[in-house]
């Protein structure tokens, strides 16, 4: 099992002094990566936990790259909706580049009524635009020169698409037929908010319908929130994800208050727990 860790990207933690810091603390503890959040347009009653502060997940991953040396980079996840799909592919295509190939694409389709509303984007076409953005991000990121594209939603003529580095692995987001669907056609990896008691029976099914679709096994990635009090309770609910069939365990530490206290508790759990 691979580990990674949420930084924060709001409230008052996401300052430039406390990201670069975490993100360093976490490369140099030994995880495998880290992961920002998403959310553009937060509305006055959802501030709670981050007073309405968030920092951009892109700009945010650029930033971080810049800082790191290693860990590899990711968001948890993307709300695909929100963005033109040609600009995203060209950010991710940028970050993947100038990070030396670190990027993690965790997507998603979004939840929040009125940050699409703010955004001025249908919440019921969604799933309709997600598809469409990760066809145009795999169409862009192929191995030959991308050519014209034309589908329902996007068009677009002939362009060079440079820089085109590898692309980066995809985790689709989501615990419904619609996300197990997406993960088989355009997913590396699945990134379900389900507990464990019934993870087991949908790894199952997916992995025989990747197989079905001559696909490789997804990564199977949960985000948990662990107390690390009692070290023995922590090591067995890593251990239960194990059994269900998680293959990736990112880290939630929640409002942790500063770079001090997320290094006190990430060295505790790579050290006590993860190991």
């Amino acid at each position: 099992m691979k580990f990674g860790v949420a930084i924060r990207n709001m409230g008052p933690q996401s300052n430039r002094t406390t990201i670069r810091a975490c993100a360093r603390i976490a490369e140099q503890a030994g995880f495998d990566s880290l992961f920002v959040s998403d959310h553009l347009c937060i509305p006055p009653d959802q501030t709670e936990g981050s007073g309405g502060r968030y920092l951009d997940v892109l700009a945010t991953l650029a930033f971080i790259a810049g800082a790191t040396e290693k860990i590899r980079l990711g968001v948890s996840v993307l709300v695909v909706p929100y963005r033109p799909a040609v600009l995203t592919a060209k950010q991710v295509a940028t970050i993947q580049e100038l990070s030396g190939e670190r990027m993690i694409l965790g997507v998603g389709v979004g939840w929040m009524k009125p940050e699409f509303d703010a955004l001025g984007i249908d919440i019921h076409r969604r799933g309709a635009i997600t598809n469409e953005t990760l066809s145009v991000i795999h169409h862009l990121f192929s191995a030959d020169e991308p050519g014209a594209y034309d589908g329902p939603l996007v068009k677009f003529p002939s362009f060079m698409f440079l820089p085109r580095p590898k692309r980066p692995p995809i985790w689709v987001g989501g615990s419904g037929p619609a996300a197990m669907n997406r993960v088989v056609k355009f997913g590396d990896g699945w990134h379900p908010m389900l507990p464990a008691a019934e993870l087991k029976a949908k790894v199952e099914e997916l992995n025989s319908r990747a197989r079905a679709a001559g696909r490789d096994a997804p990564e199977i990635v949960v985000r948990r929130g662990i107390k690390l009090d009692d070290i023995g309770a922590a090591r067995a609910k890593v251990a239960a994800e194990r059994e269900a069939g998680a293959t990736y365990f990112i880290l939630d530490l929640g409002r942790y208050p500063d770079e001090q206290s997320f290094g006190k508790s990430v060295e505790t759990f790579m050290t006590k727990v993860a190991s």
